[in-house]
C-alpha cells in the first residue's frame, strides 16, 4: 500500500493568489503556468480548472474553455460563476441551446445574476426566439434598470420582432445611460427609418457622419450602406466593426496548386432558401462548368425545406448543413475539404458569420452579392463588382481587390417563379385609370429627399398614384402624413403587402413605371421589375449600393433610364409619364432585350465568374498578392 502525496494547503493557496495576480495584471501566460502547477499537485482543483477555462475563453480558445470549465463544474456544480462562464464559451461556439441551459443553472444558483439574464437573452435571440429573449432582458432590467447593455440588446430583439417603437425606446435608454454607446445611434436611426419616421433624420445623419469621420463607432456597417451615400464613411464603419467584432485574422494559407484536380469553390450563406441571394444565384450554381470546378455549398442558416433550398442543394456537388457548427469548425471543415476559393454571400447582413473568413476558410476569399460594399477586412481578398458600381473615382474606398465583371456584377436567373394569373388594378386596390408609379423597395430605403422627389412628380402628373411596399403598419400612416405636409392628397399613396413570389412578380404588370430610391437603390427588386417588363428610373449616387440599378440597366441596354441628379431624375419620370409613345418604346425595347442582353444570362455570367476564379488561382499559385482583375467579355 502507498500513501498519497501530502499537499500543503497554504502553499496551494499562495500559488493560487500568485496565479490570480498574474491574470488580473494581464500576464496570462504566467497565470496559465501557475494554474497548471496547481493542477500538477491537485488535478481536480476547482479554481485552477475554472480560471484556466476563463483564460482560454479570453484567448478565444472556446473549445478548450468549455472542456476546462466543464471539468471544474464536475468538481463543484454549485458555482454560479462557472456555469455563467461555461455559457459564455458555449455561446461563442454557437451552441446556443447549451448556452441557455448553462445560464439557467447560473441563475438558479444566483437569482440576482442580471448579466446571466442578459447573455441568456442574446443566446435566445440568436435562436430567433426573440419573444423569450425580450423576457430575459426584462428580467435583467428588473434586477438592474441601469444596465445599458440589456437595454441595447432588448432594442435589437424588439426590432427583429418589428416592434420598432419599443425598440427605439430601448436604444434611447441605452444611449441615455451610456452616451456614445457603440453602434447604438446608427441602429436607432435604422430602426426609426423602418417606420418612415423622419423626425430629426437629417440631423442624425449629419451627426453619425461626423462621428464616423472621427473614428467613433456610430453605426454598424449594414445600416451605413442603407443610410449613407459616402463610400469613405462606409469603409470606416466596416473597419471599425471588424476591429470590434472579429478576432485577429488567421495568416493566409499556402498556395493551393491544384493543377491536377478541379478547382473547389465554396459558397457560404445563411440564405440558401426562398431569399433574394438564392433567387439570384441558383442559375449560376447550376451553370458552373463541372469539368473545371467542383461546387460546395456551406449552409449556416435554417433548413426551411422550401423549393429554393432544394434547388440550390441540387445545384451543388457537395452541400453541407453547418447551421449548428461554430465559425471555427466551419473554417476548419472548409480547409479539410481543401476549398480553394471561399465566397461570402452575406458580408455584414443580419445573422451573417463573417468570423468564418477571419479564421481563413480558404486560400482565396471573396466578398460577393449579399453585401454591396467593402468589408473593410484584410482577410477578404476580392470583391466582385463592375465599373458602374465601383468607378475608378471611388476605388480607394474598398479594401479588397476588385474583380470587374464585364456587364453587371449581379448574378441573375431566368427561372423566376411567376404565375399565369392575370390581375386587375382593382385587385391590388389601385385606381382603374391614371398613371401608376411604384417602388417595392424596403421602407428603410425611403428617405425624406427621395420622398420630396416623389411628391413633386405626383404633383406634375394629374391622376397619378404612387404604389409602395409596406413592411410595418406605421409606414402608411407616416407616409400619408408626409404627403399631406407636401401638399399631396394622402389617398394617392397606395400600399402593397407581402405576397408569394409569383404574385409579387405578377403585380409589376399593372404598374406603369418603377421609380427608384437613393442612397440604397433597388437591387433584386430592380431585377424583378425588369424581368416583368417594368422600366426602372434610377438616380446614381457615389456608393456601390447607390449604383446597382444603373448597373442592371446597362446590362439590359437601357442606359437612358439612368440619371445623376435630383432634377434629372424627376424630369425623366415626369417625361415618361407624359409621353406614352416613348414609354411604350422603352417597354418594347426591354421586352426584346430580356432574352438577348446579358443581365439574365446565367450561363454567360457563370463563364465570366469562372474566368475571374481562374485568374485568382493563377495569381495565388504564383505566390503573387491579390490584384484587381478585369474580366474579358465573352460571347
Amino acid at each position: 500500500m502507498s500513501k498519497s502525496k501530502f499537499v500543503d494547503p497554504n502553499l496551494i493557496h499562495a500559488q493560487l493568489m500568485e496565479a490570480v495576480g498574474f491574470q488580473q495584471s494581464g500576464r496570462l501566460e504566467d497565470a496559465q503556468a501557475a494554474y497548471k502547477r496547481i493542477l500538477g499537485v491537485q488535478p481536480k482543483h476547482f479554481d485552477a480548472l475554472h480560471m484556466l477555462g476563463v483564460i482560454a475563453a479570453q484567448q478565444r480558445n472556446f473549445f478548450e474553455a468549455v472542456e476546462l470549465i466543464s471539468g471544474a463544474i464536475k468538481v463543484n456544480p454549485n458555482n454560479a460563476a462557472a456555469h455563467y462562464n461555461l455559457g459564455y464559451a458555449l455561446e461563442d461556439l454557437k451552441r446556443y441551446r447549451a448556452a441557455v441551459s448553462a445560464y439557467d443553472k447560473a441563475i438558479k444558483l444566483k437569482p440576482d445574476h442580471f448579466v446571466a439574464y442578459n447573455n441568456r437573452g442574446v443566446a435566445l435571440s440568436a435562436l430567433t426566439q426573440n419573444e423569450a429573449a425580450v423576457e430575459s432582458f426584462d428580467a435583467a432590467l428588473k434586477l438592474n434598470s441601469s444596465y445599458a447593455e440589456a437595454h441595447y440588446n432588448r432594442g435589437i430583439a424588439l426590432s427583429d420582432l418589428d416592434r420598432y417603437a419599443e425598440a427605439i425606446e430601448s436604444f434611447d435608454t441605452a444611449l441615455r445611460l451610456r452616451p456614445g454607446y457603440d453602434f447604438a445611434q446608427g441602429l436607432r436611426l435604422y430602426t426609426q427609418a423602418g417606420l418612415c419616421n423622419w423626425d430629426g433624420f437629417d440631423a442624425a445623419i449629419a451627426q453619425i457622419s461626423e462621428r464616423l469621420a472621427r473614428g467613433e463607432k456610430a453605426i454598424p456597417p449594414w445600416p451605413a450602406l442603407v443610410l449613407l451615400d459616402a463610400p469613405a464613411l462606409q469603409r470606416k464603419a466596416a473597419e471599425l466593426w471588424v476591429a470590434e467584432r472579429h478576432s485577429a485574422p488567421a495568416p493566409p494559407l499556402a498556395p493551393a496548386r491544384v493543377a491536377a484536380r478541379k478547382i473547389r469553390v465554396g459558397y457560404f450563406s445563411m440564405d440558401f432558401r426562398n431569399h433574394p441571394v438564392s433567387v439570384l444565384m441558383a442559375g449560376v450554381l447550376e451553370a458552373h462548368n463541372r469539368d473545371q470546378f467542383e461546387i460546395y455549398g456551406f449552409s449556416y442558416g435554417a433548413n426551411t425545406q422550401d423549393a429554393m433550398r432544394a434547388r440550390v442543394q441540387k445545384a451543388c456537388d457537395v452541400f453541407l448543413d453547418v447551421a449548428d457548427r461554430s465559425e471555427h469548425h466551419i473554417a476548419t471543415l472548409a480547409r479539410a475539404r481543401k476549398i480553394d476559393i471561399a465566397i461570402d454571400l452575406a458580408g455584414y447582413t443580419t445573422r451573417a458569420r463573417t468570423e468564418i473568413f477571419a479564421q481563413r476558410a480558404a486560400p482565396i476569399q471573396v466578398n460577393y452579392l449579399g453585401y454591396p460594399g467593402t468589408l473593410g477586412a484584410s482577410f477578404m481578398d476580392y470583391i466582385i463588382a463592375d465599373t458602374t458600381v465601383i468607378p475608378e473615382s471611388e476605388r480607394a474606398h474598398y479594401v479588397e481587390k476588385i474583380v470587374y465583371m464585364p456587364h453587371s456584377y449581379q448574378a441573375n436567373d431566368r427561372q423566376r417563379a411567376t404565375t399565369d394569373k392575370i390581375y386587375s388594378r382593382e385587385y391590388f386596390g389601385l385606381p382603374a385609370q391614371g398613371f401608376v408609379f411604384c417602388c417595392f423597395n424596403n421602407n428603410r430605403k425611403f428617405t425624406p429627399t427621395v420622398f420630396d422627389s416623389w411628391m413633386r412628380i405626383l404633383k406634375q402628373i394629374e391622376g397619378s398614384v404612387l404604389w409602395l411596399f409596406e413592411e410595418h403598419p406605421s409606414v402608411s400612416v407616416n407616409l400619408r402624413r408626409e404627403a399631406e405636409l407636401r401638399g399631396v392628397d394622402a389617398t394617392r399613396l397606395i400600399f402593397a403587402g407581402r405576397v408569394d413570389q409569383g404574385e409579387h412578380l405578377a403585380r409589376h404588370k399593372v404598374a406603369d413605371l418603377f421609380i427608384d430610391s437613393l442612397p440604397y437603390n433597388a437591387h433584386t427588386t430592380a431585377s424583378d421589375a425588369l424581368w416583368m417588363g417594368l422600366p426602372v428610373v434610377t438616380r446614381m449616387g457615389a456608393s456601390f449600393a447607390a449604383r446597382v440599378a444603373a448597373s442592371l440597366l446597362r446590362a439590359v441596354d437601357l442606359p437612358e433610364l439612368i440619371t445623376t441628379s435630383v432634377e434629372g431624375y424627376e424630369a425623366l419620370a415626369i417625361d415618361l409619364a407624359n409621353a406614352a409613345e416613348r414609354l411604350s418604346a422603352i417597354k418594347h425595347k426591354l421586352a426584346q432585350n430580356l432574352l438577348t442582353a446579358p443581365l439574365f444570362d446565367a450561363p454567360l455570367f457563370a463563364r465570366h465568374l469562372e474566368a475571374a476564379y481562374l485568374q485568382m488561382m493563377k495569381h495565388h499559385n504564383a505566390d503573387e498578392n491579390p490584384q484587381d482583375i478585369h474580366v474579358a467579355r465573352l460571347g
